[in-house]
This record gives structure tokens, C-alpha cells and sequence, in this order.
């Protein structure tokens, strides 16, 4: 009975203290207030400064040492209003940036790094400066070791890119981000929800997953869907388009064929020595072998000098004359041909007819006695 009284009290002491803090505060319920407001800092809220000294340096590829020596002032005086000391070192390449005693803000020195590596990374320096503010965040995304192949890399960067930069442009207007592609990275600028939306969509551009102006339809959907009061609190994705891959080529595995199982080991081949013996040549001299080699080196090198020729000779074989016609063809042309000169002869003798019938004097042919009529005609008959 001890024992469950004892528990008892425990368990009324444990509910006292239970939710202790968790009484309702003033500021709970009122409407005023934004909990998502990043407040500007006030360096009254820190007046000692800081008690030690944080630096964070980058290097810089060479083609930005130019750009960098002239954008250098307005980095340096844009740091010295947070109170943070910047150093170029152009013979090491690198940038650093580090606190002072005038610094104030614990975090600026987090935004400094920031804004190094940006410019670092070919952003503009009127660009980059907008990092140091608190509402503006970024983030750089590595995508040259998510593709083995170059070419396939370089493509699907320039899908992310797209023609005249309009799918680029498409992104920052919809995430509202500034975004720069350079070499193997990618620079963004802008709010967390922004960033989080372009990290995923480079990503899945540059490791195949689905292209960049799919992402852009559904974003388009989701700020229209955004507008309406009434889906607030609704799931949307029966809104959301899905999209498949289509004509995804796959490599076909080569199913090896497999053999019938036998417990037999496979038989055992012959050596060297073993075809000498089978062809006779191991008992043979040293001598009779080198001109056995000899005469088959000859051979196979007579064998490839006149194939060699003949690839020449094939250059100068003039070509083959076109095909002749059909025997049947030829015979009935020939016809032809005999037929239009019969017919030609017939046409000339019935003109030559004609024209001597034309010729005689109808008077003469009156006159003339009925004797020499027949001659005439005997004549005409001899001579046919």
C-alpha cells in the first residue's frame, strides 16, 4: 500500500510541473505580429562588440582578377559599413574577409563569406553586395560531379540555360532569384523558398530527372493556384500536372545462353608438342624448321602483295559497258524496219505511176493504131 501511495504522489507531482512554461503569453494571439519578420539589427543590442577575431578567405580563378581589382573599392566600402576588414591578395588569388572591433553584428561576418565566394563565382559585384542584407540569402550548387560525361554535362547545362537564356530568365522570375550558371556550378540568390524551389529543379536537369520547362509549367499552376482563398488548406496535387519519361533508350542485357550441365570436366587440349608430333615436325631439324617458317613467311607475304595489286589495278578497270536488250526486242525492230521499207518501195512505184499517166497526150494514145496498143503493154510486161 506504501508503495502505491508513493507512486501516486510521484505521478500528482510529475502533472504539476508538467507544462510549467507553456502558459498562454500575451504576444500568442496578437494578430500585429509577424513571427516570420527577420528584424533589422540594432548594434545597441551588442555595444562590447565581439571578443574574438573570425576570418573566412576563397580563391578565385584567373579570369576574375581583372573584374575584381576594379569592383575591389565598392566590395571594401560596402564591408566597412558592417565593420568587416576585406584583403585581396592578387599574388596567392584568394579574398578574405575578417572582424573587427567596430563589428557589431555576430552573423554579418557569415554574409561576408557569402559574398565572397559569389564573386568568387562570377557574380557582379552590385549583385553579390545585396547578399548582406538579412532577408536576402544564396546558395551554390556544384552539378559538375553529377554527370561523368562531359558532353552530356555540357548539354544538360544549356538545357538549364535555354535558347537565349528565356528558360534562365522563366526560373527567376517564378522563384524570384537571381541565377547565374558558370563552369561547374550554379549561384543563386534569394529568398529560402526560392532556393530550395531552384536546387531541386537544377538537379533534376542535370542528373536527367525531368526538364527544366516542366518545373516551370507546375510553378506557373502553383502561383495561380495561389491566388485562390479557398484551396489554401487544400492538398493540390490533383491540379498538378504528372509527367513521364518518354523514349528512354536502355541498354538491352545480352541474356548469355546457358549450357546443359554436365559433371564431366571438358577435354583436355592438345600442347604444342603433341600437334608437332601429329604433323611430324617435331622430328625434324632446326634447319628444315627455319625453311619450313621461312617458305610459309613467303607465301602469306605473296599472298598480301597481290591482293595489294589488285586493290591498285581496281582503280584503272574501266567500267562495264550498259547492258544490251533482249534478243526479242531486237528481232522485232528489225521487222519493223523491213516492214517500212516495203511499204516505202510500194508508195514510191504508185507514185512513178501516177506521174506517167500524167505524162500521156490523150490525142496520141486516140490515134494511134490498136496494133501497137498491145505492144505496148507486151513491152511494159517484159519489163516488169
Amino acid at each position: 500500500m506504501e508503495v502505491e501511495n508513493a507512486e501516486k504522489v510521484n505521478l500528482e507531482q510529475k502533472k504539476k510541473h508538467k507544462g510549467k512554461h507553456d502558459k498562454p503569453k500575451p504576444w500568442d494571439e496578437d494578430p500585429n505580429i509577424d513571427r516570420w519578420k527577420i528584424e533589422k539589427f540594432d548594434p545597441s543590442w551588442n555595444p562590447d562588440g565581439l571578443l574574438e577575431v573570425s576570418s573566412f578567405s576563397t580563391i578565385f580563378p584567373r579570369y576574375r582578377e581583372k573584374y575584381l581589382q576594379e569592383a575591389w573599392p565598392k566590395v571594401k566600402s560596402a564591408l566597412k559599413e558592417y565593420g568587416i576588414a576585406a584583403e585581396l591578395n592578387l599574388v596567392e588569388g584568394s579574398m578574405t574577409v575578417s572582424t573587427t572591433r567596430k563589428t557589431r553584428d555576430p552573423y554579418v561576418i557569415i554574409k561576408a563569406r557569402d559574398l565572397i565566394k559569389l564573386l568568387s563565382r562570377s557574380v557582379p559585384a552590385p549583385q553579390a553586395i545585396k547578399i548582406l542584407d538579412d532577408e536576402m540569402q544564396c546558395d551554390i550548387i556544384k552539378i559538375g560531379n553529377l554527370v561523368r560525361n562531359k558532353e552530356r554535362f555540357v548539354k544538360r547545362r544549356q538545357r538549364l540555360v535555354g535558347p537565349n537564356s528565356s528558360t534562365l530568365k522563366a526560373l527567376e522570375i517564378l522563384t524570384s532569384c537571381y541565377i547565374l550558371v558558370q563552369g561547374n556550378t550554379v549561384a543563386a540568390m534569394g529568398s529560402f523558398k526560392g532556393l530550395k524551389q531552384v536546387r531541386r529543379i537544377v538537379e533534376d536537369c542535370v542528373e536527367n530527372k525531368m526538364h527544366p520547362v516542366y518545373h516551370i509549367k507546375i510553378l506557373m499552376m502553383k502561383k495561380e493556384l495561389e491566388k485562390d482563398p479557398a484551396l489554401k488548406n487544400e492538398n493540390w496535387d490533383r491540379f498538378l500536372p504528372t509527367f513521364k519519361k518518354k523514349n528512354v533508350q536502355t541498354k538491352k542485357v545480352k541474356s548469355k545462353e546457358k549450357k546443359p550441365y554436365t559433371p564431366f570436366p571438358p577435354p583436355q587440349q592438345p600442347s604444342n608438342i603433341d600437334q608437332e608430333l601429329e604433323s611430324g615436325e617435331y622430328f625434324l631439324s632446326e634447319k628444315k624448321k627455319l625453311a619450313k617458317k621461312w617458305e610459309e613467311k613467303q607465301e602469306k607475304q605473296a599472298q598480301k602483295t597481290a591482293e595489294n595489286k589488285r586493290k591498285r589495278e581496281a582503280a584503272f578497270v574501266p567500267p562495264k559497258e550498259p547492258v544490251k536488250q533482249d534478243s526479242n526486242k531486237s528481232e522485232n525492230k528489225e521487222e519493223d524496219v523491213a516492214a517500212l521499207a516495203k511499204s516505202s518501195k510500194q508508195k514510191a512505184k504508185e507514185f512513178g505511176k501516177q506521174k506517167s499517166l500524167q505524162n500521156i497526150n490523150a490525142e496520141e494514145y486516140i490515134s494511134a493504131p490498136a496494133a501497137e496498143q498491145p505492144s505496148k503493154r507486151k513491152r511494159k510486161s517484159k519489163h516488169t
